[in-house]
């Protein structure tokens, strides 16, 4: 409903679905300046960080991977990685390889299911999935075939398809025959032909413009394009390695949101996600998703977040390129796991989620019990960014129809894939002007 009363103008949305959280935006104008925008969150706490103290170093991934029924994956593999290296071990060769798979996996089933059945409707100009696919039928039932594949990769090394249970620190409960790994190829290789249709179908779409400056955050890995290691990384100087995270990058309490807001120390805000990625590794992907880049017009550099589903979809399909060729080269280590002997220590480490960099660290005591530990998701540092988003489309909202403002708001909030829930949340869009 929009209203005005004594030259304020109130734009309420009824509901915000296909992302995860609870909130409102406010936006407030003075004449066609803006004043203030304010994304407002209402998340309760999930307190999984308090939940781990005491627990033992061997549950955490089984418990983290909890938080996100999405990208369990990312959860499970940051903390595996920050342990290992608060007790000092390494996993290489094959069981390295294997994390990677498993990650490739996550990569698909999510991307998919956000370039196509969140994400799509919003260029289609349709309310949701179920009336796209009665537009492009062939589309979603392509989806569903991609992301029934990463789902298979996920069963066949985690055990199941959503939190995966064969995974733990050291490596995994058990390894997976070789001939396992090879029955996924033949629906690998369809599937990598559906994700070119997809991009190339995305690539269609009538692209609103934003333009502004921003600094990109992103794992970087000399040889790989980054997925389970890597330093981290910044459009603007930044290379460190994981455990000075928190020297560099600060969670910080704002009045109008009960979630945190991350930032560069002495900068601001900053982008991570497959943006982030692509921008400063798009070198290191598979020839097929470079010839796929540059056929949509995608180039490192600033990318319009309005485009990200392009990102998504060359993102697909080097993960589809990459499990292949992981396949085709496994070798079944000698051993599952390696020993991880209990002892004090403290380690931090980053992966990269679907929706960006996750960071974890751990606090060891000598039995390998957890004494603290902290949680970094990538929503939480992209959310100044989304508010940013906002604040420079803000009088285009104003200028709009209720309806239209409405969508394209939050359009601009699902260009970052915000962390999904199965359950419809609500937000409220008001425009104030003086």
């Amino acid at each position: 409903m929009a209203t005005k009363s004594n030259g304020t103008r109130m734009i309420t949305v009824g509901e915000l679905c296909r992302v995860e959280g609870e909130g409102s935006l406010m936006i407030q104008l003075e004449g066609e300046s803006v004043v203030d925008v304010q994304l407002r969150i209402f998340e309760p706490p999930r307190l999984f960080e308090s939940m781990l103290r005491g627990r033992a170093a061997s549950e955490a991934p089984d418990i983290t991977s909890r938080i996100c029924g999405i990208c369990p994956v990312a959860y499970q593999m940051s903390a595996c990685h920050a342990l290992e290296r608060a007790l000092g071990v390494d996993c290489d060769g094959a069981l390295r390889e294997l994390r990677r798979l498993l990650y490739c996996g996550e990569w698909i089933e999510s991307h998919v299911l956000h370039m196509t059945m969140l994400h799509a409707p919003d260029f289609v100009g349709v309310p949701d999935v179920m009336t796209l696919s009665e537009r492009y039928p062939e589309r979603i039932q392509g989806a569903l075939q991609m992301k029934k594949t990463g789902n298979a990769i996920v069963t066949v090394l985690g055990g199941r398809e959503i939190h995966p249970i064969n995974v733990k620190v050291g490596g995994f409960y058990r390894a997976p025959r070789r001939e396992e790994l090879r029955r996924l190829l033949p629906d690998l290789e369809a599937a990598l032909e559906e994700a070119e249709r997809l991009l190339d179908w995305c690539a269609e779409f009538d692209f609103p413009t934003l333009e502004r400056e921003v600094e990109y955050v992103a794992l970087q890995h000399p040889t790989e394009y980054p997925m389970n290691e890597g330093r981290i990384a910044s459009s603007r100087g930044i290379d460190i390695d994981p455990m000075d995270y928190e020297d560099h990058f600060v969670e910080e309490q704002v009045p109008h949101s009960t979630a945190l807001h991350s930032r560069i120390v002495g900068r601001g805000l900053y982008v991570c996600g497959p943006q982030a990625r692509f921008a400063l590794n798009a070198e290191r992907l598979s020839q097929r998703a470079k010839a796929a880049a540059e056929r949509v017009g995608l180039e490192p550099g600033y990318i319009d977040p309005f485009r990200s589903i392009l990102v998504r979809g060359v993102e697909v399909i080097y993960a589809f390129d990459e499990a292949i060729h992981i396949i085709e080269e496994y070798r079944p280590p000698e051993a599952s796991s390696v020993e991880t002997p209990p002892r004090a220590g403290r380690g931090a480490a980053a992966t990269e989620a679907p929706r960006g960099i996750l960071y974890h660290r751990y606090e060891l005591d000598p039995e390998a019990n957890i004494v603290e530990a902290k949680i970094v998701p990538p929503t939480s540092q992209n959310q100044p960014s989304i508010e940013d988003d906002l604040r420079a489309i803000a009088p285009t909202l104003a200028s709009l129809p209720h309806n239209d403002a409405r969508a394209r708001a939050e359009h601009a909030i699902r260009n970052y894939d915000p962390c999904i829930s199965c359950a419809t949340h609500f937000l409220r869009l008001s425009v104030e002007r003086r």
